[in-house]
């Protein structure tokens, strides 16, 4: 059957409608994506002839997927809250802070070791409200403090909030060979800490000489996180943010302990007294190994066990879900620390903070469900994605990729939704051109992650946390180059492994 070309610009429509009302008419994230998905439920019904009962389990599908996000991120925050109540983070800041008192070794353990490790268990704009104000109290400009907050808010995004971006966004599509390809892209973020190091030198009156003194110490950290991830991989997409931040967070202690490839001078904008919390090393470090060891070992017995949903076409919950686990790790924290009063008040704050991305991700997960699922039509015609993916046809299809990603993660604010966007699109243009679609999703997935530094979200609210007013633009001028190369780097390597 010859489909016209208005029926294929068709196709496309939810997409511009999508970036244009969030661009143009600066609509909230909720409304654009319920506008959309009206949209495309409307197109779905008239121009498709997808029956009303397939619409009605593509819809009920794309719910129980955000219910997968919403227990995850209620987790996490409660987590993350009675650590704050017993001072765990002050205690992990003054132990690391406390190391050396050159502030460029400071920003780097703060703005991408700890900032890595938040992404990892709790994501969506968490680690850089944490951590940006922690910038401030160390002199930094407000401006500057959320730009290196916003750096650090990118490679870790690619397995962030307990591997939510793969586990959500990519769903059925996600499995062994696109978690271990895409930590293997997302070692190109080792250049980050060095991104980093330049943008905090460079109102210095001696730049080039802070720069040079420090860039090895800014390398060997982007390093050490980076390649442990990569080597944690294997253990699922759960894993690498967090594993690959503790074990990178330890070996940068230890090593700038003994002095190694810390500068030689130390270099500061105002000595800054770290208060002692009364915490020792190894009372802060518990906390977050009970997760490590919970996690590990449910992954271990209960990774493969589904429960399946009547009428939701084949959809099944995983008993393992990091959710859970963060919960029964909060409680057990407070039973020992203290702060069991607040737990009420903990689990309500955590529903209030998982509520807005749990209706976001409902309304784009079922958006996406049904431009999948419309290829079951009595029309006759492919699916919308089908025909998206058809148009697709070009070898450059790995270097577009990650900037693909990165547009929806700064449209949207989140790697998951970024995901949930392309992630069926990459998969069928990827079969299309015959290349592994493990590699395209995983280019998709970093180039989403990339894409963090710049989403507008999350400059908002990095810039709320410090009383920063209208300054968006200058914000994404101070990260718009490191995203860009950062971007070009990984399509590349996606070329030459295609090509190869």
């Amino acid at each position: 059957m010859e489909i016209s070309s208005f029926i294929y610009g068709l196709a496309f429509l939810p997409f511009g409608v999508f970036f244009g009302l969030m661009l143009v008419k600066r609509l909230s994230l909720v409304k654009v994506s319920a506008m959309t998905l009206l949209l495309v439920v409307v197109m779905a019904a008239v121009f498709w002839r997808v029956e009303w009962e397939m619409l009605g389990v593509a819809g009920f599908r794309g719910v129980l997927v955000a219910l997968d996000i919403f227990l995850i991120i209620i987790g996490a925050i409660f987590f993350l809250e009675v650590l704050k109540k017993n001072r765990v983070i002050d205690g992990l800041v003054y132990h690391l802070g406390s190391v050396s008192k050159d502030y460029r070794v400071q920003v780097i353990m703060l703005a991408w070791m700890v900032e890595n490790f938040f992404e990892g268990i709790a994501g969506f704009g968490v680690p850089a409200a944490l951590v940006t104000p922690l910038l401030v109290g160390l002199g930094l400009s407000p401006l500057k403090a959320v730009v290196l907050g916003l750096l650090g808010n990118s490679t870790a995004g690619a397995f962030g909030a307990s591997g939510t971006p793969t586990r959500v966004g990519f769903g059925a599509l996600s499995n062994a060979m696109v978690i271990e390809k895409a930590a293997m892209f997302n070692m190109v973020g080792m250049i980050v800490p060095v991104f980093m190091l330049w943008i905090l030198v460079s109102e210095s009156k001696e730049r080039g000489r802070e720069f040079r003194e420090a860039w090895p110490f800014a390398l060997w950290s982007g390093a050490i996180f980076v390649v442990p991830a990569y080597l944690f991989s294997f253990l699922g997409q759960e894993f690498p943010s967090i594993l690959g931040s503790m074990v990178g967070m330890l070996i940068l202690f230890l090593s700038t302990k003994t002095g190694f490839l810390v500068p030689d001078k130390e270099r500061w904008i105002k000595q800054v007294e770290y208060k002692q919390v009364g915490l020792g090393l190894v009372k802060v470090l518990v906390p977050y190994l009970l997760v490590v060891v919970w996690l590990v070992g449910a992954k271990a017995w209960l990774g493969g066990v589904k429960i399946e949903v009547l009428g939701s076409n084949g959809y099944g919950f995983s008993v393992y879900n990091p959710g859970w686990l963060f919960l029964v790790s909060g409680v057990m924290v407070m039973g020992w620390m203290g702060g069991r009063e607040k737990g009420f008040s903990f689990l309500k704050t955590a529903f209030k903070g998982a509520w807005g991305p749990f209706v976001v991700i409902s309304l784009m997960s079922v958006m996406v469900q049904v431009m999948t699922n419309s290829g079951d039509n009595v029309s006759g015609w492919p699916s919308m994605i089908e025909m998206i993916a058809g148009t697709f046809r070009t070898q450059w299809l790995p270097l577009l990729t990650p900037f693909i990603g990165a547009l929806g993660s700064f449209i949207t604010g989140s790697v998951t939704i970024s995901s949930l966007l392309f992630g069926n699109f990459w998969q069928m243009a990827s079969v299309n051109l015959g290349i592994k679609a493990e590699i395209i999703l995983a280019l998709g997935l970093v180039g989403a992650a990339a894409g963090n530094m710049v989403a507008l979200a999350d400059v908002l609210a990095a810039e709320a946390v410090v009383g920063l007013k209208n300054m968006e633009r200058e914000v994404v001028k101070g990260v718009l180059i490191p995203c860009l190369v950062y971007l070009l780097l990984v399509g590349m390597w996606g070329m030459i492994l295609v090509g190869g």
